[in-house]
C-alpha cells in the first residue's frame, strides 16, 4: 500500500554569500581586480574608492579652484562598511561559524608603509585608467611612464625592416605571412605548404614563392631568424660571419651534420668523421657554443606575463613583516547617497534594487575577508619558513597545508584556495605561495628535510664541480648520502631535470 511518511535529515549547503566568498578567495590578484571592476560597472550601489594620494590631490585642486574647504572631505572618507548597519543581522545568521576565524586579524587596522610601493603600481578601476601619452602642460608636468621605451616585438621589428625592402606586392604579402607564422623564439614551425593554404593567400602564393619569402625574412634582421630547425638556425649564424673566421668551415660541418654527436660529447667519433685533430675540434666547438639557439629572445614579448604579488615581505628592525600589497586592496564601498535614497523609498526586500544592495554588501565583506585570509596565511608561512628568508632555498623546511590550517583554525581546502595563484614579494624575489610547501624527505639520522633543500644541494654540487670531470647522478646520490640525505638515483635524476640541468656527459668540457 502506498503511504506518506516524513523523514528528518540534516545536510550542509553553501549559501550564495559563502559561494561568493569561496570563489573570490581562489581568484588570482588580476582576476580579483577584474571581478571588482565588473561589479563597479554593473552595480549602482558600489563606488570606486581612489587611493589616498589621488584623494589628496583632488581635494587640493578643489580648494584652489572654488575655495571650498574641507566640507566635502567627510563624504569622500566614508569607510567601506560605514553604510552597512541594521537590517543585515538575518544575512549573517548562517555565517557566524565561517566568519569566526577572521575575528583574530583586523584588515582595517593593517598599516602599509610607502616602502611597498616599489613592487607594483596602483591598479585603478575601470574608467580611471590613465594613458601613457604625453600630457605636458604649462608647468611641464609629466609622468615617468611617458618616457618609458617599449621594445618592439619580433614581428614588429621584421615588419619595419620589410618596409625598406624593394619587393612587389605579391612577394611582400608572402613575406608578411611568413613573419606572422614565426614563434617567439624566431623559428618557423609550420610547413610552407600549410602557409600556402591560409585564408587570403590566394592561388598565386605557392611553396616556391613562400620559400623565397622565407629567405628574405632570414636576411631582414638578426641572423638565425626564420630558421626551421636548430641546425638551420646555427648554420645561418655561421654563414653570416666573415669567411676568414677561424674554424668557421669546420663549425659549419658540425652544426649541419653532426650536431647530435656534439651534444652527446662524442669527440672521438667527431674527430674520425671530420678528419681533424682535437685542438681544431675544441676551437670549432667553442665557436658553436657562442651561437644563439633562440635569436627571437632578443626582442620584446607581446605578452608580458606580469605577476602582481598579493603580500609584501620585508625586514624591519630584524623582524620579518608581512603586509597586503596596496595594489590589490578592494577599492570599493557602498554609495552612501544611493543607499540612503533606497532606504527612504518604498521598495520591498525582494525588489531588484534590494538584491543589488545586498550583493554589494556581500561583495565588500567577502573582498575584505579574502585579503584577511591571504594575509594570515602569508604571515603563517613567513613565521614557519623564516630560515628561507635568511639563508635561501637550502633552508626551506617541509610543510603541509594541514599544518597552516591547524594553526590558523581554517579548513585545509580554505588554505589551498588561499595559496593557489597567490604570490609573495620578498627581498629574494617573487615566489608563489605553493613554493613554500615542499614535500618531506627522511634523512639518515631520522630527521626530515624538504625536497627543495635537496634540489638546492644538488645545484650547489653541480656548480662547484670540475667542468672536465662533472658529477654523475650516481656520484651525486653518494654525496647526498654522505650528508645524511637518503634519496634514490632516479630521484636525483628527476630533480636535476626539474632544474633543467643537463646530464654529466653533456656538462663535460674538453
Amino acid at each position: 500500500m502506498p503511504s506518506i511518511a516524513l523523514h528528518a535529515r540534516q545536510h550542509l549547503a553553501l549559501t550564495p554569500r559563502l559561494q561568493q566568498a569561496v570563489r573570490l578567495l581562489q581568484l588570482s590578484s588580476l582576476e580579483f581586480q577584474q571581478e571588482l571592476r565588473e561589479a563597479l560597472d554593473t552595480n549602482p550601489f558600489l563606488e570606486y574608492v581612489p587611493p589616498a594620494s589621488e584623494t589628496g590631490e583632488a581635494a587640493e585642486a578643489a580648494d584652489g579652484a572654488a575655495g571650498i574647504g574641507s566640507a566635502a572631505a567627510p563624504a569622500a572618507e566614508v569607510p567601506a562598511m560605514a553604510t552597512e548597519g541594521a537590517g543585515e543581522s538575518g544575512l549573517d545568521a548562517g555565517l557566524a561559524q565561517e566568519a569566526s576565524p577572521y575575528a583574530e586579524t583586523s584588515y582595517a587596522e593593517a598599516s602599509y608603509s610607502d616602502e611597498g610601493s616599489g613592487y607594483t603600481a596602483e591598479m585603478p578601476a575601470s574608467g580611471a585608467l590613465r594613458t601613457s601619452s604625453y600630457r605636458g602642460g604649462e608647468d611641464g608636468d609629466s609622468e615617468a611612464s611617458d618616457w618609458v621605451r617599449v621594445p618592439l616585438t619580433l614581428r614588429e621589428q621584421l615588419h619595419e625592416a620589410l618596409r625598406l625592402s624593394p619587393l612587389d606586392d605579391l612577394d611582400r604579402i608572402a613575406t608578411q605571412i611568413v613573419i606572422e607564422a614565426l614563434d617567439d623564439d624566431g623559428y618557423l614551425r609550420q610547413d610552407l605548404a600549410e602557409l600556402a593554404d591560409v585564408d587570403g593567400a590566394g592561388d598565386t602564393l605557392d611553396e616556391d614563392r613562400l620559400r623565397v619569402a622565407l629567405r628574405v625574412v632570414q636576411t631582414l634582421d638578426r641572423p638565425g631568424i626564420g630558421a626551421r630547425s636548430l641546425s638551420e638556425c646555427l648554420v645561418l649564424q655561421l654563414e653570416a660571419m666573415p669567411h676568414d673566421t677561424p674554424h668557421r668551415e669546420l663549425a659549419l660541418q658540425i652544426v649541419s651534420k653532426h650536431l647530435e654527436r656534439l651534444a652527446r660529447r662524442e669527440h672521438g667519433e667527431l674527430q674520425r668523421q671530420l678528419g681533424c685533430d682535437a685542438a681544431s675540434l675544441q676551437a670549432a666547438s667553442a665557436l658553436v657554443r657562442r651561437l644563439d639557439p633562440k635569436p627571437g629572445n632578443h626582442y620584446g614579448r607581446a605578452d608580458g606575463g606580469y605577476v602582481i604579488p598579493d603580500v609584501i615581505v620585508r625586514q624591519v628592525r630584524g623582524k620579518w613583516v608581512v603586509s597586503v600589497n596596496p595594489a590589490i586592496e578592494p577599492r570599493a564601498r557602498i554609495h552612501k547617497l544611493y543607499a540612503e535614497m533606497f532606504a527612504r523609498s518604498d521598495q520591498t526586500s525582494r525588489s531588484p534594487l534590494a538584491q543589488q544592495l545586498q550583493e554589494a554588501r556581500w561583495l565588500i565583506r567577502n573582498a575584505h575577508k579574502r585579503c584577511e585570509t591571504i594575509l594570515r596565511v602569508g604571515e603563517c608561512i613567513v613565521a614557519r619558513q623564516k630560515a628561507f628568508f635568511q639563508y635561501g632555498e637550502i633552508a626551506l623546511r617541509p610543510m603541509l597545508l594541514r599544518d597552516v590550517a591547524d594553526e590558523l583554525g581554517l579548513h585545509e581546502s580554505t588554505v589551498s584556495r588561499a595559496t593557489g595563484n597567490k604570490y609573495m614579494a620578498t627581498p629574494r624575489g617573487i615566489f608563489e605561495f605553493k613554493r613554500f610547501f615542499p614535500r618531506e624527505l627522511e634523512t639518515r639520522t631520522g630527521g626530515t628535510c624538504s625536497a627543495a633543500a635537496v634540489r638546492a644541494l644538488i645545484k650547489e654540487m653541480i656548480d662547484a664541480e670540475d667542468p672536465r670531470d662533472p658529477l654523475s647522478d650516481v656520484i651525486l646520490t653518494q654525496e647526498l648520502e654522505k650528508q645524511g640525505v637518503q634519496v634514490a638515483r632516479r630521484t636525483v635524476t628527476k630533480y636535476r631535470q626539474m632544474m633543467k640541468l643537463p646530464a654529466a656527459e653533456m656538462r663535460r668540457q674538453i
